[in-house]
């Protein structure tokens, strides 16, 4: 434990802090268009420690590599035909590439759990791209919350989550996104989806299309992967695999048409709840209000927490698959 977190709001002053920590091997909590990350360098095997350590996290979970350029990527792993094209369609932007890891890249083992594989992602948000450029590292971030626990989206919830573990969160208000990036694994120009996120895939098979010049149904290897169906957790090979994640201390229970006398509500579209994820219906906006109002949820004076159905069309996809996760069993 540390004598106390502080926050500090995003300008020069905080991102030349934030960089003097993580050049020393400390880790701060930032924010990303996606959610808030908890940042260390990723070529420091004691930092990427220290950043299990904050979280709890098991250490066969690998984290994401944060970059600040496709040519920055480069250097730390192996890009097929796909993955150039979804790189280039892409970044910066909420998309994660678990590509082979590039000999002598020089990322700290434990930051890819001992895996020959690398996850890669460009942010877009400018808190965590100024951090990039000012440390000079290539920055391992997994969401700034106690592993397993309700990701943050806002300051407030990784001062809730983390307060008293890590010396410094870079406030940048809440994410756009609201849920962590898709997570694509390419190899050998052979895709499968690892985590559902912003990017949907549709988007993925159009551009692998229009991009990599291939039709989606012609290609051998190409899965479209349900992170639902068994055996999905029977080799961790990317962030946000384990099975029970992103839950609160609640029970959750999802595809709920009314709540029970003990339940605190989310509603969606018509049916109103205790807060809505979006009245009107939509997705995008239901992603971005997904883990405030699973927090509120959480410090609600009810035992239990019920969720409205969600279509899983586009991002609903990625909501659905959240909410699967945080009402799994621990």
């Amino acid at each position: 434990m540390i004598n106390s977190t502080r926050t500090l709001a995003f300008g020069d002053a905080a991102i030349a802090e934030a960089a003097t920590l993580i050049k020393s091997g400390g880790v701060v909590a930032v924010a990303t268009e996606t959610v808030y990350g908890l940042a260390g360098d990723a070529t420091q095997p004691k930092a990427v420690a220290e950043i299990y350590a904050a979280k709890g996290r098991p250490n066969f979970n690998p984290l994401i590599v944060h970059v600040l350029d496709l040519h920055m990527a480069h250097r730390l792993g192996e890009f097929d035909r796909r993955a150039e094209a979804l790189a280039e369609m892409f970044w910066p932007g909420p998309l994660t590439l678990v590509v082979p890891r590039r000999a002598g890249a020089g990322v700290a083992s434990v930051a890819t759990a001992g895996l020959d594989t690398i996850a890669i992602r460009v942010p877009a948000h400018r808190a965590m791209r100024a951090l990039i450029e000012a440390s000079g590292r290539p920055l391992a971030a997994p969401s700034a919350n106690l592993s397993g626990a309700i990701s943050p989206t806002r300051a407030e919830h990784v001062l809730a989550s983390l307060g008293g573990r890590i010396p410094l969160i870079v406030d940048d208000g809440p994410c756009e996104q609201g849920v962590e990036s898709t997570i694509v694994h390419e190899i050998d120009n052979a895709t499968r989806v690892l985590r559902h996120g912003p990017v949907s895939v549709n988007a993925l098979l159009a551009t692998i299309q229009a991009r990599a010049g291939e039709k989606w149904r012609d290609i051998p290897g190409v899965e479209r992967f349900d992170p639902g169906l068994s055996g999905f957790e029977t080799r961790i090979e990317a962030p946000g695999q384990l099975a029970s994640h992103y839950a609160p201390s609640k029970p959750l229970r999802i595809n709920a048409i009314h709540a029970e006398p003990d339940e605190w509500m989310i509603g969606f579209g018509p049916i109103f709840g205790d807060a809505s994820l979006s009245r009107s219906g939509d997705v995008k906006e239901a992603a971005a209000r997904l883990f405030d109002l699973l927090h509120e949820a959480d410090a609600s004076g009810k035992a239990a927490i019920a969720v409205a159905p969600i279509p899983g069309d586009g991002v609903g996809t990625a909501i659905n698959d959240r909410l699967r996760r945080a009402a799994h069993p621990r």
